[in-house]
């Protein structure tokens, strides 16, 4: 009776200091997230440690109130105001304390930082600010101002259909100007990158490279307090081995998984897969500036030469659909009379004569270690593509470069193919076509093409101004023609989104973006 009793007794604080373990596929580049581009830096990052003005819902397809609780636009398009939530409060650690709650100077701070170069912590970021300059951002925002403390405007230069779901993606968090003012004064400011504060469900606690990443719940988010006490990502690049550790307990999550880990788990008595289509596309970037893959008619060889149903069988395995082109065949204004390559190596061989290559050329590979959602069988898909190369007359040496150096490296444009992907996250096509294809991309790191064209920009450029959906549909048709002719990619595949959970997990769904929500969810 009384071994009954001290069980119930102890039952309700068993379960309220419960430790939610996802096994994730690598470490996150940092933590201060408007420095970088990966999804993996955005997952650990903005989607558990921080908010911003809105949010995207998945499910509704429509922009949704966050720290804003409302919002309107001028009839031009031109003036934006927001309306904070009031007493939102950022994280109380054991490195900083905040003395009030979020307000206005915040969202000022946030944004100027990106926009403007003489702003004290411009420079501090030493990776840029990737997403804000592809978005051109600082061309983009004429001021960002202060109404009152819970007022904040929005200043526009031009009319641009894309601002607002803009302001969903990850680099336009909200970080607190009170905690910036205090490692600035200390001479630490490189500390907000390694020492994060935010106002998100989660608070930062500890992270150990390639091992794991520690959080505590945060009892004040104004969204309720999380159902569980504690966050982990266990960083665990083997696939196969985060569907060990989930069998045996030590995940409740696994991220990333592979097509055959998917069916065995749903076979499992034990486990459960959670899938949705996702708005994604994996590619091969085909760097543009270097010889001669500068030559269209190397990159249209390229794309003849490549046996994408051999491909999507041995790294997807069903999982995914065959990518034509940029878009996901979901998107609106994704172009279906824009047809793909398909192989014809008499044809791809021809081309290369007529570039000058009859006898081929060597080329490199570049590619991860680990599997992704994007990239399932990171060795598997590089030997495919070197083999069918091979079949060509092109010579291609894989290197598997390990991820944070291949995105780091990337963006300085050393690769010559580079098996990537890319998602979009708030469904507008727009957030394909700037950051991988923009001039000012290139600039920035995101442009794995490296191509700069002055038709392609401006038809990006009068796509985001361009009010009417069907008119915005129209210059992005002619946007992806380009892209098509060009061969600036060799489209891969739209993979499914999976997840792989214990059966208890609830509250757990997977975004179609590869965004995380982890504060809803009970095991």
């Amino acid at each position: 009776m009384r071994l009954a009793l001290l069980a119930l007794l102890l039952a309700p604080a068993f379960a309220s200091a419960a430790n939610l373990s996802v096994c994730t596929e690598a470490s996150p580049e940092g933590f201060d997230v408007v420095q970088y581009n990966s999804l993996t830096t955005t997952n650990a990052s903005a989607d558990v440690l921080m908010n911003r003005l809105v949010d995207f819902d998945a499910a509704r397809g429509a922009l949704v109130p966050s720290l804003a609780e409302s919002w309107t636009v001028s009839a031009d398009g031109l003036v934006y105001d927001f309306q904070l939530r009031d007493g939102v409060a950022f994280h109380h650690t054991d490195y900083f304390k905040p003395r009030r709650p979020l307000d206005a100077d915040d969202v000022v701070f946030s944004f100027q930082r990106m926009l403007d170069p003489a702003h004290p912590w411009h420079k501090v970021a030493q990776s840029g600010f990737p997403h804000a300059q592809s978005m051109q951002l600082p061309g983009l925002v004429k001021a960002v101002e202060k109404v009152d403390a819970r007022h904040v405007r929005f200043t526009l230069d031009h009319p641009d259909a894309t601002f607002l779901p803009m302001l969903s993606m990850g680099f336009a968090s909200i970080y607190s100007a009170e905690y910036a003012d205090q490692l600035m004064k200390a001479g630490t400011p490189e500390k907000l990158n390694a020492q994060p504060i935010g106002t998100g469900p989660f608070i930062f606690k500890r992270f150990q490279k390639d091992a794991v990443v520690r959080y505590a719940a945060n009892g004040e988010y104004f969204g309720g307090k999380p159902a569980v006490d504690n966050l982990v990502f266990a960083i665990t690049p083997d696939a196969s081995v985060r569907l060990q550790k989930l069998k045996r307990g030590e995940c409740q999550i696994a991220l990333s998984p592979k097509p055959i880990d998917v069916e065995a788990a749903a076979k499992s008595a034990e486990l459960k897969v959670e899938q949705t289509p996702a708005f994604m596309t994996a590619f091969v970037g085909i760097n543009s500036q270097h010889a001669p893959l500068d030559n269209p008619k190397v990159r249209q060889a390229i794309n003849l030469a490549f046996d994408k149903p051999s491909y999507l069988q041995a790294v997807f395995a069903g999982s995914a659909i065959p990518a034509e082109g940029v878009y996901p065949p979901n998107t609106w204004s994704y172009a279906k009379d824009i047809p793909g390559y398909p192989r014809d190596l008499e044809k791809a061989r021809a081309l290369l004569a007529e570039a000058g290559l009859k006898e081929g050329f060597k080329t490199t590979i570049w590619t991860r270690p680990s599997g992704s959602l994007l990239n399932p069988n990171p060795s598997t898909g590089a030997q495919l593509l070197q083999s069918d190369l091979a079949q060509i007359g092109i010579k291609a040496e894989i290197r598997v470069i390990e991820w944070g150096e291949l995105i780091r490296r990337a963006k300085t444009g050393e690769h010559d193919l580079l098996f990537m992907g890319w998602a979009g996250d708030n469904g507008d096509p727009d957030n394909f076509l700037t950051p991988q294809f923009s001039c000012a991309s290139v600039k920035s790191g995101l442009n794995f093409a490296r191509y700069c064209d002055e038709k392609l920009d401006g038809l990006i450029s009068q796509g985001k101004t361009a009010a009417d959906r069907a008119r915005r549909s129209e210059l992005y048709r002619q946007a992806q023609q380009i892209i098509h002719d060009q061969a600036l990619w060799l489209p891969l595949a739209h993979p499914t989104a999976s997840a792989i959970t214990r059966k208890d997990v609830k509250g757990y769904a997977v975004s179609p973006f590869g965004r995380q929500d982890f504060s809803r969810v009970t095991f």
